[in-house]
């Protein structure tokens, strides 16, 4: 299973072992996804992380 690192709408970086929805085409809504934050625990808009950005 692949994991993508993801940054939440507070700026904390993690990865997440399913990023729903990552592989539609250009007419979706956006890039971001709701998902727990496990740094804060609340549901936040998240956004995968460039792959120049990751570490």
């Amino acid at each position: 299973m692949e994991h993508t690192v993801v940054r939440c709408a507070e700026g904390h970086v993690f990865s997440t072992a399913s990023f729903p929805l990552q592989h539609l085409g250009a007419g979706r809504i956006g890039p971001g996804r709701l998902l727990r934050c496990p740094r804060c625990a609340r549901l936040r808009h998240a956004v995968p992380v460039a792959a120049t950005l990751k570490r």
